[in-house]
């Protein structure tokens, strides 16, 4: 991607702060999150209480309720990462599916619904869902049928966050006219997270019996991982630790603040702010353009929409009105 180079020579004071990668087991449990390969049986809910107690913490949520029937990726945010709870929520999905028939489909046909079901649909909760029923559409991106064995189909379905896929099978049976019921759900990704990024809960329960009991940190780390990572499908800029401590004050940011910023973001988008050591600062809306932000030499030209870095971890440089 380009960027706007806005002051090569810009440094960081190495005493304070430090690269992500490098925090402790307590530090990422302040600010990090795991990814679950939920098992099939307890809820979303009752896996984050689990490993909420494991790690003796006060709190601890997820991202993306699956049913308990269902399996796959599961993020478990902690610390500040809680913060990033509704952008998770907000990340396409890709879902491997068992679907059964009343009777074997006829493939022609099923060929012609599933493409009836592609695009915009109407998208309506399932009565037992734990969200209000009503009427809204959701965008199936591609809707793949791997195989048809019998009565069942195994399909992928890549779709817009917060599609029920019991409702495709049931839209799929109106279609069809006979009765379709969905067997087995296991969700492949969430954003740009995939199972092969994720841990079984007792892979996790050993880990942290191993930094517990053994004091032996290092599996821990391997899993969770630092809220930078939450953020890297957000364009982003670079600023000096001043502009860091301003903005973790709830300061706007300015020009002269600035290292370094990716090009063609248009103004009142939002970019993620880090440090020049690659912490995450916070989000925050532009109100110009990268290209205009480039060609400036002072004033304001974001304002941040949320604060990820604690408020005293770099010390202030300019003085309270008295």
């Amino acid at each position: 991607m380009k960027q706007h180079i806005l002051d090569a020579d810009a440094s960081t004071n190495p005493s304070i702060g430090g690269i992500p990668d490098s925090r402790d087991v307590m530090e990422r449990l302040a600010s990090g999150f795991i990814l679950l390969d939920k098992p099939a049986g307890p809820t979303s809910h009752q896996l984050a209480s689990w490993a909420r107690d494991l790690f003796g913490l006060e709190r601890l949520g997820h991202g993306g309720t699956l049913d308990p029937f269902a399996t796959g990726v599961l993020p478990l945010m902690a610390g500040k990462a809680m913060k990033l709870t509704k952008k998770i929520l907000t990340h396409k999905k890709t879902y491997i599916c068992v679907f059964r028939f009343a009777t074997a489909p006829d493939q022609e046909r099923l060929e012609e619904v599933m493409k009836k079901l592609t695009g915009r649909v109407y998208n309506v909760p399932p009565e037992v869902s734990a969200v209000k029923v009503q009427v809204r559409t959701r965008k199936i991106y591609t809707f793949e049928n791997i195989e048809v064995k019998g009565n069942d189909m195994i399909a992928r379905v890549h779709c817009e966050a917060g599609t029920y896929i019991r409702t495709i099978a049931r839209d799929m049976g109106l279609l069809l006219d006979m009765k379709v019921q969905l067997k087995e759900l296991r969700r492949e990704t969430s954003g740009v997270f995939t199972l092969d990024d994720c841990i079984t809960m007792q892979e996790l329960a050993d880990a942290i019996w191993l930094w517990k009991e053994c004091d032996q940190p290092q599996a821990l780390l391997r899993v969770i991982h630092p809220i930078e990572k939450l953020l890297l499908d957000l364009p982003s800029a670079t600023v000096k630790d001043s502009a860091a401590a301003a903005l973790a004050h709830g300061a706007p940011l300015l020009r002269p603040g600035i290292v370094n910023i990716q090009s063609d973001i248009k103004a009142g988008k939002q970019v993620m702010i880090e440090t020049l050591k690659g912490e995450a600062v916070g989000i925050v809306t532009l109100t110009q353009s990268s290209n205009e932000i480039a060609t400036l030499s002072e004033g304001e030209v974001a304002r941040p929409s949320m604060v990820l870095l604690d408020e005293g971890l770099y010390p202030r440089r300019w003085k309270s009105p008295e």
